[in-house]
């Protein structure tokens, strides 16, 4: 971990939650325009920048937007080197667009077509990846003998808590109405279930724009899609896709808190800034240095940091 610059000391873990890259096989583009390779290939080109590097890659569902086995072998040959050359373990959550059989064959070996619930231990933080999927339809739900498999998870503590991963997240959705039909249903028997244990976050999928909220006491945090963003705010439009603003969110767990990080997939041209190798310079100072060249207002710093070209 790096130096710290300020009062609080370095996450115990860093987790990216990417979401529905829906995948399609043969080159063939999604609604005959998204290059849903060419999305899934810059989130993990961004990746490979951040530092520290997550110790896992949470993708919350819809993996392949027909559930074709191709889809399933590509999406291994992009995300799991990418994975292995960042040390961080991969965590796979069904989706609607996902079917259980071919999902199961494609990523874990054994066809079938039983619920898709698993444990994922990540240096002493539970990651529960939830099939909230319903054969045959959009919508989200969970059969009674999936709560009662999660009760029994649950009834042990993790060291470090649990974080359930699901793609249909269980929350209001005010920004897209349509989305409310497609919701997950019965949203009050999970929270029988996780209410009052050790869950500290939820992360969903689903809606192709990030949003958040609380569910049972615990924060809910839905990430964007790799491939396309559902427009919150269309005009005249009841649904609009659109064609950008696609992104992923990096996840930092504290003791006591966790913090979420929009990161956008888009290039933007650079205004200001200054290179990589400033870094050491500034490890390399004091607090009260550091205070007093980057945070007083007349410094020489400060003064001088609008005549700093911007990367070209």
């Amino acid at each position: 971990m790096h130096l710290q610059f300020g009062q609080y000391p370095a996450p115990s873990h860093v987790i990216a939650h990417l979401s529905d890259p829906h995948l399609l096989a043969n080159g063939v583009r999604q609604y005959g325009v998204i290059d849903t390779e060419a999305g899934l290939a810059r989130a993990l080109d961004r990746l490979a920048h951040v530092s520290p590097a997550p110790q896992a890659l949470v993708f919350t569902g819809d993996l392949a937007d027909k559930a074709e086995p191709a889809a399933y072998h590509r999406l291994r040959d992009m995300v799991e080197p990418a994975a292995e050359a960042m040390g961080a373990q991969v965590v796979w959550t069904m989706g609607n667009h996902d079917e259980r059989a071919e999902y199961a064959a494609g990523l874990f070996g054994a066809a079938s077509d039983e619920p898709q619930d698993r444990v994922h231990e990540v240096a002493g933080l539970r990651i529960v990846a939830l099939d909230t999927s319903v054969p045959g339809y959009h919508h989200g739900d969970l059969e009674p003998r999936q709560l009662e498999w999660l009760r029994d998870v649950l009834a042990t503590p993790a060291e470090h808590g649990t974080v359930l991963a699901m793609h249909h997240p269980p929350i209001p959705l005010p920004m897209l109405r349509a989305a409310e039909i497609i919701e997950l249903q019965d949203q009050h028997l999970l929270a029988d279930v996780i209410r009052g244990t050790d869950v500290r976050q939820i992360l969903g999928g689903h809606f192709h724009f990030s949003t958040y909220s609380e569910f049972a006491g615990v924060p809910v945090s839905v990430a964007s899609a790799s491939c396309y963003t559902s427009d919150p705010a269309p005009v005249k439009r009841f649904v609009s896709g659109v064609d950008g603003h696609t992104a992923f969110t990096m996840m930092h767990v504290y003791d006591d808190r966790i913090v979420h990080t929009i990161v956008p997939l888009a290039e933007a041209p650079e205004v200001s800034g200054f290179p990589s190798d400033v870094i050491a310079q500034v490890e390399a100072l004091s607090p009260e240095e550091r205070r007093e060249i980057l945070s007083r207002k007349d410094s020489p710093f400060n003064n001088d940091f609008e005549s700093h070209e911007p990367r070209s």
